[in-house]
């Protein structure tokens, strides 16, 4: 089973920064997940909200924003022992910190429209071009999975799951083409693990931040534990 780092490692580091995949470098971890979304000038930047108020402090929607604007952001205000400021990391930027993980799961949050998923997916291919073997493209949005079929990508997909929909996850991954499904921690059942395991789908779990839920997850036989604590879980799993 392979610890992976929840947004770089959101509960020991702030949250989808550079200082935080440089954490998780120096750790030894060379697994990560992050959020991926488009600014209006088409940079790709790495944020899970669309408003910068809850890790910056600052009310500011997202989508208003060029590279340009993304200076004054300090994702990392709200950590008192973190002793530097923490821009909005650019996908470029990011890579170049993490260029020497194994596995890097790649989350697309939803987008309006399919216009919006062709122009994002076709700018984050592009971008990730040399990292085939390490990447997964994940999003719970229907539209981003289609985009990326569309396109023919070359890039391992994966379906994020956070509704009970049980079986049905199981056909829209294979669907779309999937490798592997992104289980909500709440709804990764030894019964559905073991029905996406039969269906040769890989298996995430997100977000596990307690040891014992981890070890029983990982005599599941589950690929990946997405975490917020991990440290942690290298050093009690």
């Amino acid at each position: 089973m392979r610890i992976i780092g929840h947004r770089g490692a959101r509960g020991e580091a702030p949250e989808n920064t550079l200082g935080g995949f440089q954490y998780i470098q120096d750790i030894g971890i060379r697994a990560v997940e992050f959020d991926v979304r488009q600014l209006k000038d088409n940079a790709l930047i790495i944020m899970h909200d669309d408003n910068f108020i809850r890790t910056t402090g600052l009310q500011k929607p997202l989508y208003e924003c060029s590279r340009q604007d993304l200076s004054q952001y300090n994702h990392a205000v709200k950590w008192s022992e973190w002793n530097k400021v923490e821009a909005t990391p650019m996908l470029d930027q990011t890579l170049t910190v993490i260029h020497n993980f194994d596995h890097i799961e790649v989350e697309v949050k939803s987008v309006a429209s399919q216009a919006d998923a062709e122009k994002i997916t076709l700018e984050l291919e592009q971008q990730l071009q040399g990292y085939e073997q390490s990447v997964v493209i994940t999003s719970f949005d229907p539209k981003i999975h289609q985009a990326l079929q569309a396109q023919q990508s070359t890039f391992k997909r994966g379906l994020l799951i956070e509704e009970d929909i049980q079986e049905q996850a199981i056909e829209q991954a294979l669907h779309f083409g999937c490798c592997q499904i992104g289980w909500m921690n709440e709804l990764a059942t030894p019964r559905m693990i073991q029905a996406t395991q039969q269906a040769q789908l890989g298996v995430s779990v997100w977000t596990v931040n307690e040891v014992e839920r981890a070890k029983q997850l990982k005599d599941l036989g589950i690929n990946g534990l997405i975490t917020d604590f991990p440290k942690l879980m290298m050093q009690h799993i």
